[in-house]
């Protein structure tokens, strides 16, 4: 017999990070595995399976085509791991109730005593409420389309502590999606997100907003793998190993997102990054006059300011969905607008250069030789600072102001 077959067993699988992951972890022949319904039992039914991972929608699926399941997966209802047993038959397991629980502790979630809200009725859900309900939650309710417990009611659940999206509503290519509105949910504690890309999707980023401690799904991806690759191949994988592929993971994946006044230096700093850590740099200003086919001061002239806020925001967005592990330096008003904020923060970790009013130039720059840029600071500073996981004065070298910001970036690794 050839080549025993390893990978993702799922129906559309574009926006999985599952390859990098176990390859990682060993497996240098993981690959994606899309396969349409009809075509299920035939594919289960191959002699030359080594160990899938199983997703969307096909979770609940496999158990029948399991000779056996494992206690806690069958309680569960739900199987995400396939490993054939030494007479060639399917074993099903849930390795996602442990990586779940691993990005909730993580995050320093405890789910102990606490009313506990699921959106979503799927395999993913299944698991949650299995694993809430292990570590002693005092209520768990699930909400779905239909039911007693809708989105419709969400407000019934006011008292809700901790949330969890078990839904693939927000993930890429749909990243702006929300599936609820946290405020509506005025007593929670945390969130957790089980997708993972993008880094931080739009339920995220309002939690931030609110000041609630929240999770994404790369930890639950990585742990669970890593549960998968020891059933594998029946050796243990090390929480040191997790964290360094997660690190990794996270590293390769995110963006560096500059943002700041004009002429605060985000594209020479921009470059100096590029040169440090051998990323590809997308200066926006740039992209637009590319997309444009004239210069940004032409632009303003003849079309105005909102027109190029439009091609700014256009690009914006594409870079921040399409790319990752790029650095991105972005247009002193690019902050301007929410979509721009979120589009940047979805996709990585944002760095805010300041530097004296004084020694910003103002050539070729519309708005900062029409107006009073202590003015034009005042009014976008608490918009740079929204936008901003970290504010980096850019006092120095650029060299040495992009080492400052590339350790930073480094150390938040996984966050």
């Amino acid at each position: 017999m050839g080549e025993k077959i390893y990978g993702l067993l799922g129906r559309k699988l574009g926006h999985s990070w599952s390859v990098p992951i176990h390859r990682a972890l060993g497996c240098q022949g993981y690959r994606l595995l899309e396969v349409e319904p009809e075509d299920l039992p035939a594919f289960l039914s191959r002699g030359d399976l080594g160990g899938l991972n199983v997703t969307i929608p096909y979770k609940r699926e496999v158990m029948p085509y399991c000779a056996a399941i494992d206690p806690g997966a069958a309680e569960i209802g739900s199987v995400n791991t396939l490993v054939p047993g030494v007479d060639g038959k399917l074993r099903g397991y849930n390795t996602d109730l442990r990586g779940f629980l691993t990005m909730a502790r993580r995050a320093g979630v405890s789910f102990a005593g606490k009313k506990v809200v699921v959106l979503g009725s799927g395999g993913a859900s299944l698991t949650v409420q299995a694993a809430v309900k292990g570590e002693g939650a005092r209520e768990v309710v699930v909400i779905s389309r239909k039911g007693p417990d809708s989105y419709e009611n969400l407000e019934r659940h006011r008292d809700a502590q901790i949330l969890v999206n078990a839904t693939p509503v927000g993930m890429w290519p749909g990243e702006k999606a929300r599936p609820v509105e946290l405020r509506r949910l005025p007593g929670l504690q945390a969130v957790l997100d089980l997708i993972y890309n993008p880094l931080r999707t739009s339920l995220l980023l309002q939690a931030q907003e609110l000041g609630i401690p929240c999770s994404g799904g790369l930890p639950m991806l990585v742990d669970q793998a890593a549960a998968a690759a020891e059933l594998f191949f029946g050796r243990p994988v090390t929480g040191e190993k997790t964290e360094e592929i997660l690190t990794g993971l996270w590293q390769d994946r995110a963006n560096l997102v500059l943002v700041g006044m004009p002429g605060s230096g985000k594209t020479t700093v921009g470059r100096a990054l590029a040169q440090l850590t051998g990323r590809a740099l997308l200066d926006l200003d740039s992209e637009i006059v590319r997309r444009a086919g004239r210069p940004i001061p032409e632009i303003f002239q003849t079309e105005g300011e909102e027109a190029f806020r439009e091609l700014e925001q256009q690009a914006l967005e594409e870079a921040a969905s399409g790319r990752n592990g790029w650095i991105i330096a972005t247009g002193g008003g690019a902050v301007l607008r929410r979509e721009n904020r979120e589009a940047m923060r979805r996709s990585g970790r944002v760095y805010f250069l300041t530097r004296e009013l004084a020694l910003l130039p103002t050539e070729g720059r519309p708005l900062s030789r029409q107006g009073d840029l202590e003015k034009m600071y005042q009014a976008r500073l608490p918009l740079y600072t929204a936008a901003a996981d970290q504010r980096v004065a850019n006092d120095t070298a650029p060299e040495e102001t992009a080492q400052r910001i590339w350790r930073d970036f480094c150390a938040h690794s996984g966050d």
